[in-house]
């Protein structure tokens, strides 16, 4: 209950920045081409180096003293993707993510309070390609197993992310909820609205919240540029109110490069931290965004950024 509380009560929640986009920078890094970071935390230089990255998001989220959500690195850890792994021996690979966060969560003593780990999950195929979505029933069959493990690993909440089609996350939404555990789904979706599919994102969420019982706690965007943000969500709230309790949670690139733009590009392209946290943090004031992170391009020092900008914006106002 205490993360369902923190969402309910809280004006403003940061979350982490990329984690995988920025193991891919680093060149001594070699990522499962399967489970993607899921595997370094079976390797000790791998390990030390995610859990840095973690830690910084903690470190920033205490600093501020803004509560902070961090995901365990399991969003490729499917029982299909470990199957071809050469961690497939390791069958409690979703649990000893966990485990992994929990045990930094832990060094934090007293303010560990603040600190809510994300049970991490993904769509089967592509996160960019809709044609490649599952359908709700094989949906369903397809994510239980990693649902299953993520609710039994005692994780805050869970998180479907980078969901290109409202089909598979149907089926994502009705495997997680047979757990009982707070969860929520988060797409990407295009300036005009749409979830890459082509379903309007408040048509997707009323689909999902009247389809699903126990419906998602909230429902989030990522991996898009803060202005496609800006437009997209712009024109959905004006065709209809309740999504305005429903979507409250951003986590943005910091290039305007559309998905497929970015998918292979040979350099980073990123944006000052400052003018990326006065983007974010106008969301939050404009479309009342609670949830403010980052994806691709992103690190700690955007996420700090938007952490001091954040606390500027409730200086004064007994936050």
């Amino acid at each position: 209950m205490k993360f369902e509380e923190t969402v309910k009560n809280s004006p403003a929640i940061l979350t982490e920045g990329a984690v995988i986009e920025r193991l891919h920078r680093d060149i001594a890094l070699e990522l499962d081409p399967f489970i993607a970071h899921a595997g370094l935390i079976y390797d000790e230089t791998g390990k030390k180096i995610l859990e840095t990255i973690y830690r910084q998001y903690m470190d920033t989220g205490l600093a501020y003293k803004l509560p902070i959500i961090v995901s365990a690195p399991t969003w490729r850890a499917n029982p299909e993707r470990i199957k071809r792994s050469i961690f497939q021996e390791h069958r409690t690979i979703n649990k000893d993510c966990v485990n992994f966060i929990a045990e930094i969560r832990k060094d934090y003593t007293s303010n560990s309070e603040n600190i809510y780990i994300g049970g991490l999950m993904a769509c089967r195929g592509d996160a960019y390609r809709a044609e490649e979505a599952l359908s709700e029933a094989d949906a369903k069959r397809f994510h239980t197993p990693q649902a299953n493990a993520l609710a039994d690993a005692a994780v805050d909440f869970i998180m479907a992310a980078t969901l290109p089609a409202v089909s598979e996350a149907l089926g994502m939404a009705a495997a997680i909820a047979d757990f009982g555990v707070p969860y929520c789904l988060s797409f990407v979706i295009k300036r005009n609205g749409a979830v890459l599919d082509g379903s309007p994102l408040h048509k997707a969420i009323e689909k999902i919240d009247s389809a699903i019982d126990p419906k998602p706690f909230f429902y989030m965007v990522n991996c898009v540029h803060p202005e496609v943000f800006r437009q997209g969500i712009g024109q959905e709230f004006k065709k209809s109110e309740f999504i305005k309790n429903r979507l409250i949670g951003f986590q943005a690139n910091t290039s305007s490069k559309s998905p497929e733009e970015l998918d292979g590009l040979d350099y980073l392209d990123t944006t000052d931290p400052a003018e990326f946290a006065e983007s974010m943090v106008s969301l939050h004031n404009q479309f009342g965004i609670q949830i403010l992170g980052g994806c691709c391009g992103t690190d700690n020092r955007h996420i700090e950024e938007i952490a001091k900008h954040i606390s500027n914006c409730y200086a004064g106002k007994g936050e």
